[in-house]
């Protein structure tokens, strides 16, 4: 049967004062919004649809075109935010209600839902679990059989209800038909005046429908996100489960608790990473990698046996056992080819540099393509920019440059060709030749006494 998530995701989230949504601000990396979508999809919903309303626009450009939307202009409680999804529910499918502020739920946890519901051929299951303080949540209400009698919210629980220990947790899966016919027969006759899709649950089973209730979660996976300090508390709890996930595969976390590793990012077995270390966005780490103290990358693929030592990587490209660092900077568009090293206080921009050159210490080399077997000395400066315009240059294969020096870009240093230290090169550099471009020195005895 086909299974549809609808994510409600409406809220306007004042407890966390920002003109960000809430559903928008992230979780190791990633949109909260765009953590549930991926749970629900990576637990075999087919479609989910998101229900937006304070800042819809901002979020539409954040979630991805396959998700379908519906829009809750007014918050009238959270059976209006499902009834406003209603045309994208088909009769004959799952749907799962899911929160766009609760970014840890598991997919497996959503899977065991799945199938319990199924199993037991409910027409509704809510997910459940149990806590030893349960206020402010909604309560699981039992019959003497155990069976699912109703949920009652905070507000509207009588003193006998309250002390009732297990909890909705807001996720529900529905057979689409009986959803249908029954947020229809909603009513807004409660303490908050809103249309509660917990009361799906007693329409149903009054109408004489099988429900349940599966405890089958923690708290810790249901927890909502409304401040900031529960953002915080939420990037701790994932990033204590990303680490582990990659420990688990054969990587090295030398500290998980000084460790900051983002969504979507993936480590090679017999990498070893070291405390103060961020890897964000998408980046691709291979096997038997050295990742020293304080480093950070971000978007970017390093190959095997890469080491790289109190740098940073940004959208870039570092090949097979090449070495980088320390306090080196590859800014954008570096591609770094294998057996290179980029040593301390180099930066690369916008560049190229094939295997087996080396740039060991104190240069920038922007707007460039260096060719294989290159030295680039100490203090050399590739001159990309004019005041207007960026311009390239180009150094090929086997050249040497000398320690202080200045390419003046467009220019181009042909194929083992040298260049003297503390030249500053404003002409192409034949093949095989020596480029002087200094002024000859001159010494002025007696100079000194005479200022």
């Amino acid at each position: 049967m086909n299974v549809k998530s609808i994510i409600l995701a409406a809220g306007q989230g004042t407890r966390m004062k920002s003109n960000i949504p809430k559903v928008l601000h992230k979780v190791c990396g990633k949109e909260m919004i765009n953590h549930v979508i991926d749970i629900a999809k990576s637990a075999g919903v087919d479609e989910s649809i998101v229900v937006l309303g304070h800042g819809k626009d901002k979020v539409k450009e954040k979630i991805s075109d396959d998700v379908k939307i519906a829009i809750q202009d007014k918050q009238l409680g959270t059976g209006h935010a499902v009834l406003m999804a209603k045309d994208y529910i088909d009769e004959n499918c799952i749907i799962v209600v899911l929160c766009g502020d609760t970014p840890l739920i598991k997919s497996d946890t959503l899977k065991n839902l799945f199938a319990y519901h199924k199993e037991n051929s409910y027409i509704a299951t809510v997910l459940t679990t149990k806590v030893d303080d349960p206020t402010g949540y909604g309560r699981i209400i039992r019959d003497s059989q155990g069976n699912l009698m109703k949920i009652v919210e905070q507000k509207d629980a009588n003193e006998e209800e309250k002390k009732v220990n297990e909890i909705n947790s807001g996720i529900y899966a529905f057979d689409g038909k009986a959803l249908l016919e029954s947020l229809s027969k909603l009513s807004n006759n409660n303490a908050q005046g809103e249309y509660y899709l917990t009361d799906v649950i007693e329409i149903l089973r009054k109408q004489g429908y099988k429900v349940g209730a599966y405890i089958g979660s923690t708290i810790q996976e249901l927890m909502g996100v409304n401040s900031r300090i529960d953002l915080a508390k939420a990037e701790k709890v994932m990033r204590k489960r990303i680490n582990e996930y990659h420990m688990s595969n054969g990587v090295t976390i030398i500290d998980p608790d000084n460790t900051y590793i983002e969504s979507d990012v993936n480590i090679g077995m017999d990498t070893v990473i070291y405390p103060g270390v961020i890897i964000t966005s998408n980046t691709n780490i291979g096997q038997n990698c050295i990742i020293g103290h304080s480093s950070r990358i971000e978007n970017s693929n390093i190959g095997n046996n890469v080491c790289v030592q109190i740098s940073t990587i940004i959208d870039s490209k570092v090949g097979d056992n090449s070495c980088i660092g320390p306090y080196a900077y590859l800014r954008p568009n570096s591609d770094i080819g294998k057996n290179v090293k980029i040593g301390d206080f180099v930066e690369v921009k916008n560049s190229v540099i094939e295997d087996n050159s080396k740039a060991s210490h104190l240069s920038y080399i922007g707007d460039a393509h260096v060719g294989k077997n290159v030295n680039i000395g100490c203090g050399t400066v590739f001159v990309n920019y004019d005041g207007k315009n960026k311009h390239k240059t180009i150094v090929k294969d086997d050249a040497f440059i000398g320690c202080n020096t200045n390419l003046i870009s467009p220019v181009t240093v042909y194929e083992k060709a040298y260049i003297a230290a503390g030249s500053t090169i404003t002409e192409d550099v034949p093949k095989e030749s020596l480029a002087i471009a200094r002024q000859r020195q001159v010494i002025k005895q007696g100079w000194v006494n005479k200022k």
